[in-house]
């Protein structure tokens, strides 16, 4: 059999003393249940190599697979805005890198595969409900295109895990970008161990930034490239309604990746108070609040990274201030490019802020769900107004709002058909329904039918497609589960 993996572990090797090795722990009986085809083979793995018993092995922890480098990674965080100086992979272990079939270096990580130095008291297991649910939200999201780790396989290890109930355990393989964190960055600052710091943060921008390497201000250049793309991805987050729900600084990476579904979920009926976790109680990581939350997560960025940025405090602070008040700007640009999309708007114009702003108050006055309501407007696009005006109980405050949208679309010329194409292409008809994802996790981790799950993935593997004969997944969920519907960490 050829090896399934062909490994490049560069973490392991230029940055050690950086990490922990560790190896896994076996799975009593592992089993395969979810094997990501396309994932694989655009990693351009032997995906032949990786089903069946022997695959469940290598990816349940039971065997090491030839040429990984297991380890734990050490980092901090600043989970809801208090400093934890030692967090650290406790339940997860970078197996090593690849280089997929675009020559990007990707991380294989395992989840829930055992306790590590960094375990902090917890038993370094996953249970398979939040297993399923990453694999499921990161798919989710790779269609969405918003950039994401995601998920290569879930093996069920065999074994309990005890939660507040006894669970069934599996193990998740993530493949990320890196799992280079903010709060890796606050490990070693915090620590005053320049050197660890500088060797980290000279790794960082070699992988994900390489032409900012020979640059004499490269530091700061990166904070900017990372400020960058964070406004980038949390402006993504805000034009389809994802409430991510546990923006620490230990779940922000530095590539610019989605990571880390715990309780995150999507709106429904538009509320910029929204909030979903059951751990969330002052409402800190509200959908509303991601853009002030992601400068908050740059600035201790910038302040782990001052040592690096000039000998003296003073004029290193002077150098990343610029970067890190720049960010609502950076933020403001990509989700009004988003929005103007979503609104058939191929220009700018300044009353297009307003105009966007306008309709999400409509939006949340009229209690409307943000999902059908933008496709529905893309529909109203093409002379459909029937979708739209179900949505709405005020029609005349929505008559007021389409006769300005009219107005503006005058200047666009664009022919109604072709701008409702590109509306639609920006606006999902489908979304991970919070009572959907519920329901097709139940029947996996209390039924043991994966049926409904798979049937899930697949529809939301187009989302932006009408797809006959599934409409029931577009639905919202009756209001009064909404008010109460809570999501949780899982670990």
């Amino acid at each position: 059999m050829l090896a399934p993996f062909h490994f490049d572990n560069s973490f392991a090797r230029e940055l050690e003393g950086l990490y922990v090795p560790w190896a896994p722990t076996p799975a009593p009986a592992p089993r395969l249940l979810l094997l990501n085809l396309a994932l694989a083979e655009e990693l351009g793995l032997d995906a032949a190599a990786l089903q069946g018993a022997a695959g469940a092995a290598l990816l349940g922890g039971t065997r090491v697979p030839d040429g990984a480098a297991p380890l734990a990674q050490a980092y901090a965080g600043h989970q809801f805005g208090g400093f934890s100086p030692q967090l650290g992979d406790g339940r997860a272990l970078l197996l090593g890198e690849v280089i997929d079939r675009h020559g990007r270096r990707r991380d294989i990580a395992f989840k829930g595969s055992g306790r590590t130095p960094f375990a902090r008291g917890g038993d370094g297991q996953a249970a398979l409900g939040p297993v399923l649910r990453e694999y499921l939200m990161g798919e989710a999201m790779h269609a969405l295109a918003v950039p994401t780790t995601r998920a290569l396989a879930v093996v069920a290890t065999g074994a309990p895990v005890f939660r507040e109930r006894e669970l069934p355990g599996a193990v998740l393989t993530r493949v990320a970008a890196s799992h280079l964190r903010v709060g890796s960055f606050e490990f070693f600052a915090a620590r005053g161990q320049r050197d660890a710091l500088r060797r980290l943060a000279e790794y960082a921008i070699a992988r994900h930034d390489p032409d900012l390497a020979d640059r004499e201000d490269r530091f700061l250049g990166w904070l900017e490239a990372v400020a960058r793309r964070q406004a980038r991805l949390v402006a993504q987050w805000m034009n389809l309604g994802f409430i991510h729900g546990v923006m620490n600084t230990d779940n922000m990476t530095i590539s610019g990746e989605t990571i880390d579904y715990g309780p995150c979920a999507f709106l429904e009926a538009y509320d910029p108070a929204t909030v979903f976790s059951s751990i969330d109680h002052d409402g800190r990581y509200a959908f509303g609040n991601q853009p002030g939350i992601a400068r908050w997560n740059l600035a201790r960025l910038a302040e782990a990274l001052l040592p690096l940025l000039a000998d003296e405090a003073e004029a290193a602070v002077a150098l990343a201030r610029p970067v890190v008040d720049a960010f609502p700007a950076w933020f403001d640009e990509a989700w009004r490019a988003g929005q103007r999309v979503k609104l058939g708007l191929a220009g700018a114009q300044p009353g297009d802020a307003a105009l966007a702003d306008d309709w999400l108050a409509l939006l949340q006055e009229q209690q409307v769900d943000f999902t059908l309501a933008w496709r529905a407007l893309a529909d109203f696009a093409d002379g459909d107004d029937a979708p739209l005006q179900a949505l709405v109980v005020d029609r005349a405050a929505l008559q007021d709002w389409t006769a300005r949208w009219r107005a503006r679309l005058v200047a666009e010329g664009a022919p109604p058909h072709v701008r409702a194409a590109a509306m639609r292409r920006a606006s999902p008809w489908v979304i991970p329904r919070n009572h959907r994802v519920e329901a097709a996790l139940a029947a996996a981790v209390d039924g043991g039918d994966l049926g409904p799950f798979e049937h899930l993935l697949a529809v939301l593997r187009r989302p932006y497609e009408a797809q006959p004969g599934e409409e029931a997944f577009t639905e919202p969920a009756a209001r009064e589960l909404t008010a109460r519907y809570r999501t949780f960490c899982g670990t």
